[in-house]
C-alpha cells in the first residue's frame, strides 16, 4: 500500500464521523447537567418575574404625586405601610401615600412606580430604623420606574431553552429560577481505553529493563474526563489476540459506546489489535497521511465503534485529539466537534515531510496578532514539548517549509492569555 493510497485527515475524520451516532438522554440533577446538551426544549411553567417587584430599596408610591418634586420643593408623602423582600404587604397605595420597600419586595396594590431611597430625606436606613411617618422626595418618576414586571424576562408557556443547547452557568440559574430540579440531557459516552504492549507497566510498578509505564492510558482518560465523556479503563494487554480480546469482553460487558485503545495498529509483528478487528469486526481504514500520527486504525467491535491510536505517546495524543474528540462530541451531542483556530504568525522555520503536519507550539498575542513558537523537539515521543504548548501548528498536506514569519493555522488546545 503506497503512502497515496492512505486516507487524509479530512477523509479519515469523515468516515469516523460518520460512525458513531449521538447517545440516549437521561434525566439528571439540575447540577449533573451542566456543559451537557438538552435532549428536549424546555418550556417555562412561570413567569419571570412571577410578580411586580421593585427594583431598587426605596418607596412605592404614585407617579402623579412628584409630578412637581425638586430639590426646593419635594413632595411630601405619609408612609403608611413597608414591605421586605419575600413579604406581602395588604395596604393599598392611594393619592397622597408611599410604601417603604425593599429590593425585590412585591410592589403593593395602587402603587406604580418606585422612587430609590436616595431621592428622599431618609439618608440611610436599618432594621432599628423605624418607619417614618411621612417621606420628602425630592424629584419625579415616571410610571413603571424601578418596577420589575411580571413576565418581563420570560413569560409561562414560552420555550426557553432548545434542543440541543449546551448548559452553562447561566442556563443553570435559569432553570433554577423557574423550578427545573431535573433535566433531559444527553447522557456521557462512555469510552473504554486498552492499552497493548508487552512492554507496558502499570503506573504504580517500578520500572524494570525494556519496560516503560503505561501513560497512553492516563492521557486519554484524562481527554475524555476533559470532555465530559466517562472513561472505562481497560488496562493493559500483552502482545497476543486472546489477551486483547479478552480486555474487550470487559468493555463489552460495560456497555461502552466507543472503544479507543493505543498501539497495535502498525505493521510489527506483534500489532495484534488491527488482527482483531478484522477477525471480530470490521476495519474501515488504517493509515492516514498525518504527522504525527500516520498508523491510526478505525472500525468496529461487535458493532462498536472502535478507534484505534498509535503507541507513541505524541502521536496518540494528537490522534485523539484530531478525531476521537471529534467523535465523542458528535455521540454527547454537541454540533461544534472542533477546537478553535486562530491565523498565527510563526517563529521558527518548520521543516515537514509533506504530511498534514501538527507541530507543538506556545501561541502568545502581540501587537494585535497571535505568534507561534515551536516549543522544542517534534519527536513522537517528547512529551515536554506538548506540556509546553497551548496549540498545534496545522502544516498542510503538500507543504515541507514553512519560512520564519509565515503564517498558519493554529489549533488551539488552551485559550492564550489577551493582552490587546
Amino acid at each position: 500500500m503506497s503512502e497515496a493510497e492512505y486516507l487524509t485527515v479530512q477523509e479519515a475524520l469523515t468516515a469516523v464521523l460518520a460512525g458513531v451516532s449521538v447517545v440516549s438522554a437521561e434525566q439528571v440533577p439540575l447540577l449533573e447537567a451542566l456543559g451537557r446538551v438538552l435532549a428536549q426544549d424546555v418550556v417555562a411553567q412561570d413567569s419571570l418575574p412571577p410578580f411586580a417587584n421593585s427594583s431598587m430599596d426605596g418607596y412605592a408610591l404614585i407617579a402623579a404625586d412628584l409630578a412637581a418634586a425638586s430639590q426646593e420643593n419635594p413632595a411630601i408623602l405619609r408612609v403608611v405601610g413597608d414591605v421586605a423582600a419575600g413579604a406581602v404587604q395588604d395596604v393599598v397605595v392611594q393619592r397622597g401615600t408611599a410604601v417603604r420597600i425593599m429590593t425585590g419586595a412585591p410592589v403593593p396594590p395602587g402603587a406604580n412606580a418606585v422612587v430609590p431611597v436616595e431621592d428622599t430625606d431618609e439618608a440611610w436606613r436599618n432594621r432599628e430604623r423605624p418607619l417614618p411617618e411621612q417621606i420628602q422626595v425630592h424629584r419625579p418618576v415616571q410610571p413603571g420606574d424601578y418596577i420589575r414586571h411580571p413576565g418581563e424576562d420570560i413569560e409561562s408557556g414560552q420555550t426557553i431553552l432548545e434542543k440541543g443547547h449546551i448548559l452553562r452557568p447561566q442556563e443553570v440559574g435559569v432553570l433554577a429560577s423557574l423550578g427545573i430540579s431535573y433535566v433531559s440531557v444527553i447522557r456521557r459516552p462512555r469510552v473504554a481505553i486498552l492499552a497493548t504492549g508487552d512492554e507496558l507497566l502499570e503506573v504504580d510498578q517500578p520500572l524494570r529493563p525494556g519496560k516503560i509505564r503505561n501513560s497512553n492510558g492516563y492521557t486519554q482518560a484524562a481527554q475524555i474526563l476533559a470532555l465530559g465523556a466517562i472513561p472505562v479503563q481497560l488496562g493493559i494487554a500483552e502482545d497476543t489476540e486472546t489477551a486483547v480480546r479478552q480486555k474487550l469482553k470487559v468493555g463489552l460487558d460495560a456497555n461502552v459506546d466507543l472503544f479507543i485503545s493505543s498501539a497495535g495498529v502498525s505493521v510489527g509483528a506483534y500489532d495484534v489489535v488491527k488482527a482483531v478487528l478484522e477477525a471480530e469486526g470490521n476495519v474501515g481504514f488504517w493509515r492516514v497521511r498525518m504527522r504525527p500520527g500516520k498508523p491510526l486504525a478505525y472500525g468496529t467491535y461487535h458493532g462498536i465503534p472502535y478507534l484505534g491510536l498509535p503507541g507513541n505517546p505524541v502521536s496518540a495524543m494528537v490522534s485523539f485529539e484530531r478525531f476521537a474528540r471529534a467523535a465523542i462530541r458528535k455521540m454527547a451531542g454537541h454540533t461544534q466537534l472542533d477546537r478553535p483556530t486562530l491565523p498565527v504568525t510563526v517563529q521558527n522555520e518548520i521543516h515537514s515531510d509533506g504530511r498534514e503536519s501538527y507541530i507543538r507550539a506556545i501561541v502568545t498575542p502581540e501587537g494585535g496578532t497571535y505568534q507561534a513558537q515551536v516549543t522544542g523537539d517534534q519527536g513522537s515521543h517528547i512529551m515536554t514539548s506538548l506540556v509546553k504548548a497551548n496549540a498545534l501548528l496545522i502544516v498542510p498536506e503538500g507543504v515541507t517549509f514553512v519560512p520564519k514569519g509565515g503564517q498558519l493555522t493554529a489549533w488551539m488546545l488552551d485559550w492564550p492569555e489577551t493582552r490587546f
